[in-house]
């Protein structure tokens, strides 16, 4: 089990800046993607940003040069940095930990309870 809690949501005017955290219970070393989801009312869930334990990042077309994910690995802690922020980016943001050590077979995925970004115009 890997429990996750985020923090760093609130209000913020457009172009404004953003940075939520997510705290991890287990070693972030040993899950192999850690990633930032969101989802707005009356939509699905998306991918925003996901770290691989290789180091590779990749980033939904929405939000590319503007948010960066980044790993603390000391504090077992996954940021999101989010820059020139749009009223299109209000959403609940989660976190996500997903981990395969048996192979990607069996995937096992943990969740956080969410933070709520909104953006005023």
């Amino acid at each position: 089990q890997v429990q996750l809690v985020e923090s760093g949501g609130g209000l913020v005017q457009a172009g404004g800046s953003l940075r939520l955290s997510c705290a991890a219970s287990a070693s972030i070393g040993s899950i192999n993607v850690m990633g930032w989801y969101r989802q707005a009312p009356g939509k699905q869930r998306e991918l925003v940003a996901l770290s691989t334990s290789a180091g590779s990042t990749n980033y939904a077309d929405s939000v590319k040069g503007r948010f960066t994910i980044s790993r603390d690995s000391a504090k077992n802690t996954v940021y999101l940095q989010m820059n020139s922020l749009k009223p299109e980016d209000t959403a609940v943001y989660y976190c996500n930990a997903a981990t395969w050590p048996a192979g990607p077979s069996r995937r096992y995925d943990y969740w956080g309870q969410g933070t709520q970004v909104t953006v005023s115009s």
